[in-house]
C-alpha cells in the first residue's frame, strides 16, 4: 500500500488578514488557525474532545462544571475561530443550543470549508459584531456566554467595557457563568481593569492562568470566569493543578489583590487589549 498523504497548509485571505490552517504533524486530522501569524484555535476533527491550547482546556473545565456531566446547555460563543470550544460542547453535551458569533465573514466560509462542522441542528454559526449580536439576545437566555474575541491578538476596545459586560450578565440565566479569555502581559493593567470591570456587574468570579503570567513574568492568557453566584473554587483549582500545564487560580481576597486599585472601563475610557511582544509567537509555534 502506498504512504498516506500528508495533509497540506491551507491559507486564505480573509476580512481579518491572511488564515492558515496548518495541519498538526502529530494528530492526522487536526490543524492550527493562525491570523496573520497569531494563532487563533487548534482543532482536531476527528476527536473534538482534545484541547491544545491550554486557556481552552481552561474554559472546558468550566463548560464541564456547568452542570451534571451528559446535560444539555445553552451556550452563546463571542468569537468563532474554528469553533473548537463549540465542537467540545456538541461532543460532551449533546442536544446542548449553542449560537457562535463571528464577525469575519470569510473566515467562517473557510471554517465551514475545510475543518467540517459536526452534524449538529442545534450549533448555529452567524456572521455579526460580537456587541450586537448580544444587545439582540433575550434577557436570562443562556447558563454560559463565552467571549473569546480578538483582531488579530488584540481584543478589540467596545469588547472590554463595563457597559458590554452588563449585556452579557443581562442574557445570562441566574446560575450561569460569563467565561473571558484575556491575553496580556507585564504589568497585567489590561487584565486587571477587566477583573475590576466584569465584577461590577457579576461579582462572584475567579481567574485562571499560569502562575508564570500572573506573577508578571510573561504574556500569556487569563480566563475569567463570572456571575452571580460562587464559582466552582475547589474543583477549577483541583483541575488547573492538574492539567498538562498547571494553573492557578485566583479567588476571594487573592482576586482583591490581583485587582489592586484598577479601576472600571468604560465605553468611554475603554482601549484595545495589549498587544504581545515582538516575536512571541515566534516561540509558542
Amino acid at each position: 500500500m502506498g504512504r498516506k498523504r500528508r495533509a497540506q497548509p491551507v491559507a486564505a485571505k480573509v476580512d481579518g488578514g491572511l488564515a492558515e490552517l496548518r495541519p498538526d504533524p502529530d494528530r492526522p486530522r487536526a490543524y492550527t488557525l493562525l491570523i496573520d501569524g497569531a494563532p487563533q484555535s487548534h482543532v482536531d476533527l476527528t476527536e473534538p474532545t482534545h484541547l491544545e491550547f491550554e486557556y481552552v482546556r481552561r474554559m472546558a473545565m468550566v463548560v464541564d462544571l456547568a452542570a451534571p456531566a451528559g446535560a444539555a446547555l445553552r451556550v452563546l460563543h463571542l468569537g468563532g475561530g474554528a469553533l473548537t470550544l463549540p465542537r467540545y460542547v456538541s461532543a460532551t453535551r449533546a442536544g446542548s443550543a449553542q449560537r457562535v458569533v463571528e464577525i469575519d465573514a470569510g473566515l467562517v466560509d473557510l471554517v465551514r470549508r475545510e475543518l467540517p462542522l459536526p452534524a449538529d441542528p442545534r450549533l448555529r454559526l452567524r456572521v455579526g459584531d460580537a456587541r450586537a449580536v448580544l444587545a439582540s439576545c433575550r434577557d436570562a437566555t443562556y447558563d454560559l456566554v463565552v467571549a473569546d474575541v480578538f483582531a488579530g491578538a488584540r481584543t478589540p476596545a467596545h469588547l472590554t467595557s463595563v457597559e458590554f459586560a452588563g449585556e452579557a450578565a443581562r442574557v445570562l440565566r441566574p446560575n450561569g457563568r460569563y467565561v473571558v479569555n484575556i491575553a496580556d502581559g507585564p504589568p497585567l493593567r489590561h487584565a486587571r481593569a477587566q477583573v475590576a470591570t466584569v465584577r461590577a456587574v457579576l461579582p462572584e468570579a475567579c481567574l485562571i492562568a499560569d502562575s508564570a503570567v500572573l506573577r508578571n513574568r510573561r504574556y500569556g492568557n487569563l480566563v475569567l470566569v463570572a456571575g452571580r453566584t460562587p464559582p466552582p473554587v475547589a474543583e477549577l483549582t483541583r483541575r488547573a493543578a492538574g492539567d498538562w500545564f498547571p494553573g492557578r487560580v485566583l479567588a476571594g481576597a487573592e482576586l482583591d489583590r490581583f485587582v489592586g486599585g484598577a479601576r472600571v472601563v468604560t465605553d468611554d475610557t475603554a482601549q484595545a487589549s495589549a498587544p504581545p511582544p515582538p516575536g512571541f509567537f515566534d516561540t509558542v509555534l
